[in-house]
């Protein structure tokens, strides 16, 4: 191996790089994986990513580009399963990367989500390897949420527990999560912070705009379509934001909104509200679709209850557009309010409204927010910068490990 090149083994066991975004398990962390991958391997290492088999013409491994293969680990049924699911299928999945790795054994493993993380600690266990591992998602904080609406299984925050004093470091990806992980037992020491990246080449102030309807004012909120994103919060808070369009993008594509639950929730909720006629929805959407839509939006809204990181903010302000999202989780780091949007209590449409009517009414201050959030992203949040940090906290860990001589055993 050449100098300075490292053989990197990335674990995603529900999120593979290759699916298609949208679904009810696949969003933020599929398109992390993919994307630090592609940097890594911009960087000139070697990466395999290892994610569970689930279909059964999948072939062993796929080529994802220069640098960069995926492997399919049998584990469990090759079939789709729900990824509150998969505990049972971890310790097949460990073993199956701890035989993979004997005669190849890859310089270091960065496991993600806590899943990931239990097969990443069996496996090194077994072979000796580094481990590092970034959650994601913290059991704690959904639990504190959602309470018995949880579906994760019972032992999830022991075992997340169990990964972080176990591996030999954590990345986070805000400040939020150090502390959470503080709460948890885990020290600070241990952690160092790498924020999630945007692709700055696609999201631009600059390309296509997408059609907008006949009223002066848009406002958009993109992403997955489950309680928690909030998307009620944005219905409410439109009723008392006259002339103005509300954008409702994810969610299933454009034919099979009709039979969505959470579409019909929120179209009942927007019909109480008398603002029917304003919300639209879009369905989920391809990802070269996405910058024109939130290009046409005046104002981007992430009312999320709570929020690990949230990639969304970024795209936004990567496309020069200014936010207004809830004070939470990552996007407490990653919204500077007043200089590239706002930050307000989450589920308070009151709050919501008062601000985005504040950027409705002053377009240069939606557009010097919207340039400041474009520097914001390419100072701080370009792939290449958070690859580079990831490498750095790799070396940390490689050469703080003993030097084992000839001969040893």
């Amino acid at each position: 191996m050449a100098p300075g090149v490292l053989s990197i083994a990335l674990v995603s066991e529900h999120a593979s790089p290759l699916a298609a975004l949208g679904g009810v398990d696949a969003g933020g962390q599929n398109v992390h994986v993919a994307c630090l991958a592609g940097a890594l391997a911009d960087r000139g290492h070697r990466v395999t990513v290892y994610t569970r088999r689930d279909a059964r013409d999948l072939p062993d491994r796929v080529a994802l580009r220069d640098g960069v293969e995926v492997h399919h680990v049998p584990a469990g049924p090759p079939e789709p399963i729900p990824k509150d699911e998969l505990l049972p299928h971890m310790t097949d999945f460990g073993r199956h990367m701890a035989r993979s790795w004997r005669n190849r054994p890859p310089d270091l493993v960065h496991s993600h989500f806590w899943m990931s993380g239990l097969a990443s600690l069996l496996a090194t266990r077994e072979t000796g390897l580094p481990l590092l591992h970034t959650y994601h998602a913290l059991g704690t904080v959904k639990r504190r949420h959602q309470r018995l609406a949880d579906p994760s299984p019972p032992r999830r925050v022991a075992l997340e527990t169990e990964v972080g004093r176990g591996c030999h470091r954590i990345i986070a990806t805000c400040r939020d999560e150090v502390a959470e992980l503080g709460r948890m037992g885990i020290p600070a020491t241990k952690v160092g912070i790498v924020p999630c990246g945007v692709d700055t080449d696609l999201f631009t102030p600059r390309g296509p705009v997408a059609a907008r309807g006949p009223l002066p004012h848009q406002i958009l909120q993109l992403g997955r379509l489950v309680p928690r994103k909030g998307a009620a919060v944005s219905v409410a808070a439109l009723a008392r934001l006259p002339d103005t369009e509300l954008v409702i993008i994810g969610g299933p594509p454009a034919d099979e909104l009709d039979q969505d639950p959470e579409v019909r929730r929120l179209r009942a909720l927007a019909r109480e509200a008398g603002v029917a006629d304003r919300v639209r929805f879009t369905g989920g959407v391809p990802s070269a679709d996405v910058p024109p839509l939130l290009r046409a939006a005046d104002v981007v809204v992430c009312p999320a209850d709570y929020e690990p990181f949230g990639i969304v903010p970024l795209e936004a302000m990567a496309c020069g557009r200014p936010v207004v999202a809830s004070a939470v989780g990552g996007q407490l780091d990653t919204v500077a309010d007043p200089a590239t949007g706002r930050l307000v209590p989450p589920r308070d449409p009151e709050a919501l409204a008062r601000a985005v009517a504040e950027l409705l009414a002053d377009p240069a201050g939606r557009e010097a927010g919207g340039e400041a959030g474009r520097r914001r992203t390419l100072r701080r949040y370009g792939w290449p910068r958070v690859a580079a940090a990831t490498e750095a906290a790799y070396c940390e860990v490689l050469d703080a490990r003993p030097v084992v001589g000839v001969g040893a055993v």
